[in-house]
């Protein structure tokens, strides 16, 4: 018997689900929120308001500790105001304007309470002040979505700091950031001050881009402004840029743009360290995915490829917009997206084209030590597939002492020189050439030793038929002469001179 499936059941019911207030308002502290991406989401608001400047004040010692974020946006009305307070204010399905750095209507309320038991909104537009306070003890007790509207103000910590226009958000009650320590005042206020400091490279990262534009967003924290940092480095004349290439996607165009950073000895330390972050630069390569010119996720290649030593100074920004939210998978909390599928066959090709410019700048660097016209002190050696290095015993350092030395003697020498090549640690090499190559760096030679090093290459029957300027060319760039070159160049110019070498 065939059943008529236009018939609509009319035996259905239903019953009220709505979330318990103190339950749900509980499990919005859980998301997974880290103290820097709560800022970083409260911040965003901020910017979608028009702000150019916005301040993180903190106050650490006083019995009440508290975080404020402080803009001089478009601020808003009261109603406005009770709407953004409510959670879920926005469907992410809803199409918004290429400047809202929003998501779920979510942002204000989870990133806080995460952090906080007790957020305070004041906001003010068009002369008129008006504020919203969630409690989260006072809606577990009452159980019901009712937002505080404090009629006075004016003893709210910060507000003070609040301009004609802006919005003020304030938390207190940081059971979170309390490590356990809520006894102990002067352990909680280090504990505190040193995750706000930790918040601050990722601050100055997140946003560097609208820091660095054209009318440049002022970021500060607790009264001193922070500077962008820029991951790929492009105010350094020794980075590589590629042309940026378009992706037309359903829902949207892509930009991809890659990067080959400066080996480490064409940056300063300091710049160098920056960019590399705590966890170093090997763990910085890969995709730099910025939602409206705002960093969503960096430091991976999203399981196309492995992240290696020779591929560490490699960056590619991708650039979407927030019509491709759904598309990406971009969480709540703005700190982690997916690659589509059609995006991750096409990054593919990207990725083997600029891991090679990666590779090359370390080969490049490591063929200037072992090119035989530049007289290393150390060879190279590749066959039946094993790689070794050894002392070069042609080395006119090496050759010369060898041949002043009476016959006897001369055998031992060599044997010396082997065994030191035979010694080497490998193992050891290896380690700290995968986690911090940087940190390594040539002995530095008594004046003594040195000046033996120059004489000899001077000196040499290899080099006879070059001259001077040749020879100094060759040595610049091999050790020990280039960790040394200053005096290197003194006792050159010294022994070319006539002088005798002190």
């Amino acid at each position: 018997m065939l059943r008529n499936h236009n018939v609509v059941a009319t035996t259905m019911r239903r019953a009220d689900a709505t979330p318990h207030a103190a339950s749900l308002i509980e499990g919005l502290r859980d998301i997974g929120y880290s103290l820097e991406t709560a800022l970083c989401d409260i911040i965003d608001n901020s910017i979608t308001a028009g702000a150019t400047r916005i301040q993180v004040l903190t106050e650490t010692s006083c019995d009440d500790p508290w975080i404020a974020v402080i803009d001089d946006g478009l601020g808003m009305s009261e109603d406005e105001l009770i709407a953004a307070m409510r959670p879920g204010s926005r469907n992410p399905l809803e199409p918004r304007s290429g400047a809202d750095l929003g998501r779920f209507g979510l942002g204000l309320k989870s990133a806080s309470f995460s952090q906080c038991r007790r957020l305070t909104v004041i906001t003010r537009k068009n002369g008129t002040t008006s504020s919203a306070i969630w409690d989260i003890d006072d809606v577990a007790e009452r159980n019901d979505w009712s937002v505080q509207l404090p009629l006075d103000v004016s003893e709210i910590p910060a507000v003070e700091e609040l301009g004609p226009a802006g919005t003020l958000v304030l938390w207190q009650k940081l059971d979170r950031l309390s490590g356990g320590l809520s006894s102990n005042a002067a352990k909680l206020a280090e504990v505190m001050n040193r995750r706000i400091a930790d918040s601050e490279r990722h601050l100055r990262l997140v946003f560097h881009r609208f820091m660095e534009g054209p009318k440049p967003l002022h970021l500060e924290l607790n009264g001193r402004t922070l500077q962008p940092l820029d991951p790929f480095a492009r105010k350094n004349p020794a980075t590589i840029a590629d042309p940026e290439e378009h992706m037309s996607l359903p829902n949207g165009d892509m930009q991809v743009q890659s990067f080959t950073l400066p080996h480490h000895r064409q940056m300063s330390k300091a710049d160098w360290d920056d960019i590399g972050g705590p966890e170093g630069h090997l763990k910085s390569q890969g995709f730099y995915i910025y939602r409206e010119k705002r960093l969503i996720l960096h430091g991976t290649w999203c399981g196309l490829c492995r992240q290696s030593e020779l591929t560490k100074l490699s960056r590619v920004r991708i650039d979407i917009t927030n019509s491709m939210d759904a598309d990406w998978k971009i969480d709540v909390k703005k700190s982690s997206a997916q690659l589509p599928p059609l995006v991750r066959d096409r990054l593919r090709k990207v990725i083997e084209r600029i891991q090679d410019g990666s590779k090359r700048t370390y080969r490049k660097q490591g063929q200037k030590l072992v090119d035989q016209a530049r007289m290393p002190m150390w060879n190279r050696i590749q066959e039946k597939g094993q790689i070794r290095y050894q002392p070069n015993v042609d080395h006119p350092a090496f050759a010369t002492f060898a041949e002043n030395l009476p016959p006897e003697y001369r055998r031992g020498f060599l044997n010396c020189i082997a065994l030191v090549g035979a010694s080497l640690p490998l193992e050891t090499l290896h380690m700290d050439m995968s986690s911090v190559a940087e940190q390594i760096a040539p002995q530095q030679l008594d004046e003594d030793t040195l000046a033996q090093a120059v004489q000899a290459m001077l000196s040499s029957p290899a080099l006879a038929g070059k001259g001077i300027q040749e020879i100094t060319l060759l040595m610049k760039d091999v050790d020990p002469f280039r960790s040394s070159w200053a005096d290197t160049q003194r006792l050159i110019e010294t022994s070319s001179s006539g002088e005798p070498n002190p």
